[in-house]
């Protein structure tokens, strides 16, 4: 998967973004729900797969302390050719996540990188979340359900999430807005996943 990602930056050829862009109204809901849980400026937030930044700057206009990374060079040059006060980039690999590379986080966003992993990959990154997130850190997971599209991520269920992150609890389950997804994604019903860390 992430050689495909690598040949589309290359390309140019990034729907994702343009869903995302067009989704925005509704995205932005979701973190201003996040940030009524806080007190102003709100914590360090992690944007795992976050390709050229485009919500990780959004968090850090939010006044999030906000880091992405990505396992794509490319994405990354991209991400802090932008880069404004807040955001900062790492190239690095969202299922081998280091304490010692990134510190730790009170929120995870993970917008489509969680639901391409294998199931070994799927329980490591969660893991490794679990391991930099503080007391109380949310997480929220935008992810396709599983489909047998090809050129498109296997999908994960709701049980594939609970499995992947022990300990932590499941706060809501709502569907994305898919209206800016090309029309093949549409059928992979994307749902927002928000989950509480428990310890």
């Amino acid at each position: 998967m992430s050689t495909g990602y690598a040949l589309a930056y290359r390309l140019g050829i990034t729907p994702w973004e343009r869903a995302g862009e067009v989704a925005k109204a509704g995205f932005d809901a979701l973190l201003a729900r996040e940030e009524a849980e806080r007190s102003r400026p709100p914590g360090r937030a992690l944007d795992l797969g976050c390709g050229r930044g485009q919500h990780t700057h959004e968090l850090a206009a939010r006044g999030w302390e906000a880091v992405g990374v990505d396992n794509i060079p490319r994405a990354v040059e991209a991400a802090r050719s932008a880069a404004g006060p807040g955001a900062t980039f790492v190239v690095g690999d969202v299922t081998d996540l280091s304490e010692s590379t990134l510190g730790t986080f009170d929120f995870f966003l993970d917008v489509g990188c969680f639901h391409g992993l294998g199931a070994d990959e799927r329980r490591a990154q969660g893991g490794g979340v679990t391991a930099l997130a503080r007391p109380g850190a949310t997480l929220l997971m935008l992810a396709f359900q599983p489909t047998p599209l090809p050129l498109v991520p296997d999908g994960v269920t709701r049980a594939d999430i609970e499995a992947a992150f022990g300990g932590w609890q499941l706060l809501s389950v709502e569907p994305a807005d898919t209206s800016g997804m090309p029309g093949p994604l549409k059928r992979t019903t994307p749902q927002w996943y928000r989950l509480r860390n428990g310890a």
